[in-house]
């Protein structure tokens, strides 16, 4: 059980880090299903998400909120350029 709440929980804190938005939550129904929320504060917390078991959780919450840009090394782009230039050959 605790690692199914891990596994989730570790979604969120990524979701949480890549938006600077640390407002992002998760709630766990008593039936294993997780949810995400966005609390305010003083409000009631806003569900984004439904009831969703936990491998759709991950990559609903991988998915979700801005995207971490890929790494792109110095030989990709020259790789990419060398590619470039031959199909405009």
């Amino acid at each position: 059980m605790a690692t199914r709440s891990t596994r989730a929980s570790a979604a969120v804190e990524r979701l949480k880090a890549r938006s600077g938005n640390r407002q992002y939550s998760m709630v766990r129904s008593g039936d294993e299903l997780f949810c995400l929320v966005q609390t305010s504060g003083t409000e009631a917390p806003i569900k984004l998400s439904g009831p969703l078991a936990l491998d759709d959780f991950v990559k609903f919450v991988d998915a979700f909120g801005p995207q971490k840009p890929k790494r792109v090394s110095k030989l990709d782009l020259a790789f990419e350029k060398q590619l470039g230039k031959k199909s405009g050959e």
